[in-house]
């Protein structure tokens, strides 16, 4: 049964803005499967470009999708004064907007994180209108920011947060998360026993791969040829948890037939690369295009996912990055002691305790002496697993059964 559908948020973007969100993909699927859909985003993004717009409110068609976009504060820095300012500037706007202009009566409102706040907006519309609200969220906030950003749970911002969250949670009609086990933190925060649904990360996948890039890789050929070779791929920043892959590296330096690759940029990288200048058993590659991200995983033996040890972790993961690694069907070796999934269930790798050099060396020396059947066998696995598990199309019209329960 089709519906009508508003969707509320701040950084949803397009590929028209230059990077196409989660949201909007979900949302342009929903579209094709005969629903009415309108996207309610700010031009205030670190990931997208947007043009200069002069109206507060501006209505844009993008491949028939609808998006109204809500002219807000700009900010520079991901951590700062100006985005709390912008956040709060889109819901103003948002709340003085006259509704009736810009979409038609919603059937379901769908409010995605971040920003946190605008759950209120939406509890607001959902009195209004008499419809049904979901909470969809990305990020576990405000308890990132205490666990990882190093914030006290008394700061006043951390306060409000926590109650905007806990009111979200108490009064939507459905909890959604890109995470598995999102129920155990909703409950303890609610008081309720109310459960959330897993609605994750999805993959396209594309037919062909140019084959131009292969010019780009005889630098480092010889390297990878020689040897067996880990890659990590990703930003590399404070907040990676590289330290242990870094010591490892740096105790199998004598291990010649074993060489480490590090792909990609981050505020870390020239940190690392004077940690490691001594070692000729690890290699630096820059930073590569989204487009062309699976050719070169494919040249690897084996990737490496990091991590630190977080609570953050206890309520599961859909990280962009291990679906890029599933996908390229080479064996994953993952740091990480949060709540398991997709890797085990693929059964496509490894997980070993995230801070432990001894364990992670064990693993990739155990890896290293499997041939090269055994290790294409283990990769396939996780190809096969995101193809059956991690299509849009399979995502959305899940996505769509749990909207429409809510109305039997």
């Amino acid at each position: 049964m089709s519906k009508k559908i508003l969707i509320i948020s701040k950084y949803a973007s397009t590929l028209e803005f230059g990077f196409e969100t989660r949201i909007a993909t979900i949302a342009r699927n929903m579209q094709k499967l005969g629903n009415e859909i309108t996207i309610v985003t700010s031009d205030s993004n670190h990931f997208a470009k947007f043009e200069k717009f002069k109206k507060t409110f501006n209505v844009l068609i993008h491949n028939n999708l609808k998006i109204i976009c809500i002219r807000t504060l700009k900010y520079k820095k991901t951590i700062s004064v100006l985005r709390v300012l912008s956040w709060i500037d889109f819901e103003i706007k948002l709340f003085f907007m006259n509704k009736k202009n810009f979409f038609n009566k919603p059937d379901v409102i769908i409010v995605s994180s971040l920003s946190l706040i605008t759950i209120i907006n939406g509890l607001i519309l959902k009195l209004f209108y008499n419809c049904k609200l979901v909470f969809e969220i990305r990020d576990i906030w405000p308890l990132v920011a205490v666990v990882e950003g190093g914030y006290s749970k008394y700061n006043p911002l951390i306060i409000m947060l926590s109650i905007v969250e806990k009111i979200g949670y108490k009064y939507s009609d459905l909890i959604v998360g890109t995470m598995p086990n999102l129920t155990p933190h909703v409950q303890n925060i609610s008081g309720k026993k109310k459960s959330a649904e897993c609605i994750p990360f999805g993959y396209k996948f594309k037919k062909s791969i140019n084959n131009n890039l292969k010019g780009r890789l005889l630098t480092y050929r010889s390297f990878i040829d020689s040897k067996f070779t880990i890659a990590y791929a990703g930003s590399i920043g404070m907040s990676n948890g590289l330290e242990t892959f870094v010591e490892v590296i740096k105790k199998m330096k004598k291990n010649k037939n074993i060489g480490f690759i590090f792909m990609g940029d981050g505020s870390y990288k020239n940190q690392i690369q004077e940690t490691l200048k001594e070692n000729d058993n690890v290699i630096f590659m820059p930073k590569v295009q989204k487009s062309e991200v699976q050719y070169y995983l494919k040249e690897f033996d084996v990737l490496y996912f990091s991590s630190l040890k977080s609570k953050v972790w206890d309520y599961g993961w859909s990280p962009n990055k291990i679906i890029d690694y599933m996908v390229s069907e080479r064996p994953i070796i993952a740091s990480y002691s949060g709540y398991k999934s997709m890797i085990n269930e693929a059964k496509c790798g490894e997980f070993v305790e995230a801070e432990n050099e001894i364990v992670l060396e064990n693993m990739i020396i155990k890896f290293s002496k499997f041939n090269k059947t055994h290790l294409n066998n283990i990769g396939a696995r996780g190809r096969k697993w995101i193809e059956l598990n991690r299509s849009w199309n399979l995502i959305t019209k899940k996505y769509l059964k749990i909207i429409n329960n809510l109305f039997d």
